[in-house]
């Protein structure tokens, strides 16, 4: 069995591959140019990748391939229809990063509503030794307890991000978007209930024709001056020039973004363009990836291609 990775640098250099590696010949590439994923796919029986996107343009001539395994839960970037009809299974890593998540979301959250990097840049630079004084309040903050939290997309990482807000003392609130309602444990609203009553907005959503372009400034002019905004979900989700703008010009508080429309964005990017970067926590599509996360992605990565060949389903898409 021969086994093509396209793009193990998103993976990191610091987890085992072995897992992948004894089941076959195996060829890795760090980052493969789009231009030759045909020709190295030609004759491989599995596929690995995270973000390459994988379609009719660049599989058409990929006879012997069986199995696409996404290193994501994500799979948007799969022409999953076209797959369908060749006979190519596609299986994704569902739920392996909602620990990491749920951290990322709440670093995010911290270090926005405390100003953890003014406050740290005052110590270090020498301003509070000067100062004299024991405290230094200059930038205020607040609690997350007593805050209403709303979740946009309460799968598991949403519950995971719940139950730790709940724990933190927050009431927290959820919107479904997928057009089907879940019994959960937590107040279900409307999606403008959401913004409306909202101190803290957390996206954990996939990207769909739901949910994208969802949070566009008519939905953050519902929000309060006060509130802030994480999005640990997908880029698209979220206008990213309204959400700049409503920012920027103070209509709600502040932003964390671990996720863009473009990634990595460009120099145009909104994000690029901040005028008041105290009002954002901005971090590079991290929040998936601790390295227990990424060991445990790749272990069930193995799993599934197992799961291929003794013929049996395992984190199938179809």
């Amino acid at each position: 069995m021969k086994i093509v990775l396209l793009d193990a640098t998103t993976l990191g250099d610091d987890i085992s591959l072995d897992a992948i590696k004894r089941l076959g010949e195996c060829v890795i590439y760090d980052n493969i140019d789009n231009k030759d994923i045909a020709d190295a796919l030609y004759d491989c029986d599995v596929c690995i990748t995270n973000k390459k996107l994988l379609g009719e343009h660049n599989l058409k001539e990929c006879h012997n391939l069986k199995l696409i395994c996404l290193t994501a839960t994500g799979y948007n970037n799969i022409d999953v229809e076209y797959c369908k009809k060749r006979g190519i299974k596609v299986r994704n890593v569902p739920g392996y990063c909602k620990e990491s998540v749920c951290q990322h979301t709440f670093a995010l959250l911290l270090s926005l509503m405390e100003s953890i990097n003014y406050y740290d840049g005052f110590v270090k630079d020498g301003s509070y030794t000067k100062s004299g004084v024991a405290n230094h309040l200059a930038v205020p903050f607040d609690e997350i307890s007593g805050k209403v939290w709303g979740i946009i997309g309460m799968g598991g990482i949403g519950r995971e991000v719940g139950k730790v807000a709940t724990a933190f003392g927050a009431s927290v609130i959820y919107a479904p978007v997928s057009g089907k309602s879940r019994k959960e444990e937590y107040e279900e609203v409307t999606i403008d209930e959401l913004f409306k009553m909202s101190d803290i907005i957390s996206i954990h959503s996939p990207l769909n024709e739901k949910t994208e372009n969802l949070v566009n400034m008519e939905k953050l002019a519902l929000m309060k001056k006060s509130a802030v905004i994480i999005n640990v979900g997908r880029g698209a989700i979220v206008n990213s020039r309204d959400l700049v703008e409503a920012v920027d010009t103070g209509l709600i508080r502040g932003a964390g973004i671990d996720v863009y429309p473009t990634e990595p964005p460009g120099e145009d990017d909104p994000f690029m363009k901040i005028k008041h970067p105290e009002r954002f926590v901005l971090t590079p599509h991290i929040a998936w990836a601790s390295v227990t996360a990424r060991q445990r992605c790749v272990d069930v990565v193995a799993e599934n291609i197992v799961a291929l060949c003794e013929k049996r389903g395992c984190n199938d898409v179809w």
